[in-house]
C-alpha cells in the first residue's frame, strides 16, 4: 500500500477542512443532543439523512482526484463529510477522526445466493434459489472468523502517517451489529419459496433458521473470543438509521480493552415479512433474532417493513429502544404505542425526491407525522433515497423543510 505525494496532499487538504468543521461548536451541541435523545430524554425531534444510492448524483467517483484505490476510498469518505456539512445540512455530527477498521476475514456460510439480474442497469434483480429441498441446507456452514493483524497494521500506520497531525487516528473492529437472517435466508431459497413454506413446510423453515441462528451465535462468539469488538456509544451508524451517542454504554464494569456484546447496541430486521401476520412473523423471525440480540446491552429493530401490527412483539425484544416507523407504517397508531418510551425512528417517503418535487407537499406530510407524534421521541431519518433525478440541491431544501419545522434552524 502506497500512495503518490500528489494524492497524500489532496488528503491532508481534506482531512484538516474536515477538522475545521468537527471543531466548531455546533457539532458539540448535535453530540449532546444525540446523547440525551438514544437516552429518551426530552430534545426536539432529530434529522438524519442518508442519500445511498444518490450519492452517484451528488458526489459522483468522477470527481475524485486520487487514483490508488486507498487513497480514493479516503477521499471519497472525507468529501462526503464535507458534503455534508456544506450541503446536507442535517443533524450529522461530523467527527474530526480518521477511523481504521480491523481487517477481519470470513470463510463464509459455504453456499453462495444466485440472482437474475435485470436488463435495465438500475433495475431489480430477482432470485435464483440454490436451496430447492431441506437437504440443501446441510450446504450451510458457520463462517470462520480471522484477524488479520499485518494488513490491519499496514492500514493503521499508512492512515497514522497522512492524518495524524490532523485527525484523531482510532483503530475499530466490529463496530456496526446486525443481523438479517430471513433475508439471508431468501437470498438462498427464494423470496415466494419462502412464503410457500412457511404455510407448507414449517418445519422446514425452522430447521434453516436455527442452522443461520446459530452460525450468527457462533459469530458473536468469535468477535468476542478474538477481541474484535468495538464500541459504539458514538456515530456508529445504527439499526437502518440512527446513531449510538449515549452515555448508557458500555457498561459500568467495562474493560477498555476488551469489550463484550452487553458494551454495545446492535439491531435485527425482517423486511421480507412485511406482508406476513404477526404471529407468522414473531414464529419464524422474531424467535430467531431476539436469541441473538439479547446478549447486547441496547437493540433497534426493523427496516423498510410496516411494523403498526407487530410493535407488541417487537417490544418483548430483550432491550429495545429504537424502533423503526417505515413510510408504509400508520405514523399514528405507532405513536400512540410508543409514545415516549422508545425511538420513534420514522422514515419518511424517499420518493418525495423524485419526480415533480413538490416543497408542499413534503411540508405538509412532515408537519402531519410531526403532529401526530407528539410526546414521542422523533428521528427523522430520510434513507432509501436511489435518486434525486439528478438534483443533489432536493436534498437541501427537503432538509431545510425539516429542520424548520422541527425547530432545528
Amino acid at each position: 500500500m502506497s500512495i503518490t505525494t500528489e494524492e497524500r496532499s489532496v488528503l491532508r487538504e481534506l482531512a484538516r477542512r474536515v477538522a475545521e468543521i468537527a471543531a466548531l461548536p455546533i457539532m458539540a451541541e448535535r453530540r449532546e443532543m444525540w446523547g440525551m435523545h438514544n437516552r429518551l430524554e426530552p430534545v426536539r425531534p432529530m434529522v438524519l439523512v442518508f442519500p445511498e444510492g444518490a450519492w452517484r448524483e451528488l458526489l459522483p467517483e468522477s470527481c475524485l482526484v486520487c487514483e490508488s484505490e486507498w487513497a480514493r476510498r479516503w477521499e471519497w469518505g472525507l468529501r462526503s463529510r464535507v458534503y455534508y456539512y456544506d450541503y446536507l445540512r442535517d443533524d450529522t455530527v461530523i467527527e474530526g477522526e480518521a477511523v481504521v477498521g480491523k481487517v477481519v476475514r470470513s470463510t463464509g456460510w459455504g453456499i453462495e445466493p444466485k440472482t437474475k439480474p435485470s436488463t435495465d442497469a438500475l433495475g431489480a434483480w430477482a432470485f435464483d434459489p440454490v436451496i430447492h429441498r431441506p437437504s440443501d441446507l446441510k450446504k450451510i456452514r458457520h463462517p470462520e472468523i480471522s484477524y488479520d493483524e499485518a494488513a490491519t497494521e499496514r492500514d493503521l500506520e499508512l492512515a497514522r502517517e497522512v492524518f495524524g497531525d490532523i485527525l484523531d487516528v482510532k483503530l475499530k473492529g466490529v463496530a456496526h451489529v446486525s443481523f438479517h437472517m430471513m433475508q439471508q435466508y431468501c437470498t438462498l431459497r427464494g423470496l415466494e419459496e419462502v412464503m410457500v413454506d412457511m404455510v407448507t413446510e414449517p418445519g422446514w423453515v425452522h430447521e434453516a433458521m436455527e442452522v443461520l441462528c446459530e452460525g450468527h451465535r457462533k459469530l458473536i462468539e468469535q468477535w468476542e473470543g478474538l477481541n474484535l469488538l468495538s464500541v459504539n456509544n458514538d456515530g456508529t451508524y445504527h439499526s437502518t438509521g440512527g446513531n449510538g451517542y449515549t452515555s448508557e454504554l458500555p457498561k459500568a464494569d467495562y474493560d477498555p480493552e476488551r469489550i463484550r456484546p452487553c458494551d454495545m447496541w446492535a439491531s435485527a430486521e425482517s423486511q421480507e415479512l412485511a406482508q406476513v401476520s404477526p404471529a407468522m412473523h414473531a414464529e419464524f423471525a422474531l424467535a430467531y433474532e431476539k436469541r441473538l440480540l439479547e446478549r447486547f446491552g441496547l437493540n433497534g429493530y426493523g427496516c423498510c417493513e410496516d411494523l403498526t401490527l407487530k410493535l407488541d412483539d417487537v417490544l418483548t425484544i430483550p432491550n429495545i429502544r429504537r424502533i423503526s416507523i417505515s413510510p408504509f407504517a400508520d405514523v399514528a397508531k405507532c405513536a400512540e404505542r410508543l409514545r415516549g418510551d422508545y425511538i420513534f425512528s420514522w422514515k419518511p417517503h424517499p420518493a418525495h425526491l423524485a419526480g415533480e418535487f413538490d416543497a408542499g407537499r413534503i411540508r405538509r406530510y412532515i408537519r402531519e407525522a410531526l403532529e401526530v407524534t407528539r410526546g414521542c421521541v422523533v428521528e427523522m431519518v430520510l434513507k432509501d433515497t436511489h435518486t434525486c433525478d439528478n438534483h443533489p440541491e432536493r436534498f437541501t431544501e427537503w432538509t431545510e423543510i425539516a429542520r424548520d419545522l422541527v425547530g432545528g434552524g
